[in-house]
């Protein structure tokens, strides 16, 4: 049986392996938000080697799984290949609409039953219910990415029609699909993009979510000890696309 003192001991090891990893601050709220997301996309353009290198590291130090292909078309053979060394065949996917390209065929072609979100609304309960259960019976998970958190290894996804937060957060693996347009450095830079969808309307979707995925789902109970996949994904992977997905 564990003492008191014990239990307090385990505590204080695991929260000084874990130190704060930067400062936080309070952000100030941008006047210009379109135009300052802007001049960071411009900025960006330059340096995103760095910044995903950055992102590469961060992602891996939360557990995610980095992968890297030339072209979009290059992307269904490494989706085959995690589902091959899981034994998976059922795969949910974004409608090609918000993914930004069909792979449907190419991953139909490699041995994958895939079922691709709507691009209409659903038409009632019954409807989404449908959907909800293929998301939950699926294997595998395929989404874009709408920004790529270097500071924190972090994807940030909207919701909305042909791109439901079910697709990410109900198969036990999750496999994102983005190029350098998603990539920012910092936080900061996230709730400057923020308050620029909010503020002109020009929102990668209109879902009621956003959802900020920092590797694979975690869950501690009092004493620390960590199990992964009880309230999402067991596994998140991010293919990294060097051409952009969409031309």
């Amino acid at each position: 049986m564990t003492t008191r003192a014990e239990f307090l001991d385990r505590i204080r090891a695991q929260v000084r392996r874990a130190p704060g990893r930067f400062q936080a601050a309070s952000a100030r709220r941008p006047r210009h938000a379109a135009a300052e997301a802007e001049t960071i996309r411009r900025e960006l353009a330059e340096r995103w080697p760095e910044t995903l290198e950055a992102f590469r590291r961060e992602f891996e130090g939360v557990a995610g799984v980095f992968h890297r292909v030339a072209s979009v078309d290059m992307v269904p053979a490494v989706v085959a290949g995690i589902a091959r060394e899981r034994q998976a065949r059922e795969l949910v996917t974004w409608h090609p609409t918000a993914l930004g390209a069909d792979l449907a065929p190419a991953l139909g072609a490699r041995g994958l039953d895939v079922h691709s979100m709507p691009a209409a609304a659903p038409a009632g309960s019954a409807e989404r219910e449908r959907l909800r259960t293929i998301a939950a019976r699926a294997d595998l998970g395929l989404t874009g990415v709408d920004l790529a958190v270097a500071e924190t290894g972090t994807l940030v996804l909207v919701s909305g029609v042909g791109r439901p937060r079910s697709t990410s957060l109900l198969p036990p693996c999750h496999v994102a699909v983005f190029d350098r347009t998603a990539l920012v450095e910092s936080l900061r830079q996230v709730g400057v993009f923020l308050e620029a969808w909010h503020g002109d309307g020009r929102a990668p979707a209109g879902g009621a979510s956003i959802n900020f995925i920092t590797g694979p789902s975690r869950t501690a109970d009092i004493e620390l000890t960590l199990t992964r996949g009880v309230h999402g994904p067991k596994e998140v992977h991010a293919i990294f696309v060097e051409q952009p997905i969409r031309g």
